[in-house]
């Protein structure tokens, strides 16, 4: 599929919630509750103060979201 070409493709990049937000059109309190189901991807640590999402893994939620559950 295309999609999972373009995934392959690029460099993962680390997505700061307000682009989560934006990229997804959902709000802050439905992602953290959609990752609390698996239905979302999680947060990596980027430091002691931060986190944020794989953009591979965003991407992957966006092209199947209905279908979409967490990789453990």
């Amino acid at each position: 599929m295309i999609i999972e070409a373009m995934l392959v493709d690029k460099p993962d990049r680390i997505l700061r919630l307000p682009d989560v937000i934006v990229r997804s059109g959902l709000s802050r309190s439905t992602i953290y509750r959609k990752m609390a189901d698996g239905t979302f991807p999680t947060q990596i640590r980027i430091s002691s103060h931060s986190s944020g999402w794989r953009e591979t893994e965003v991407d992957r939620w966006f092209a199947d979201p209905v279908n979409y559950r967490a990789l453990d």
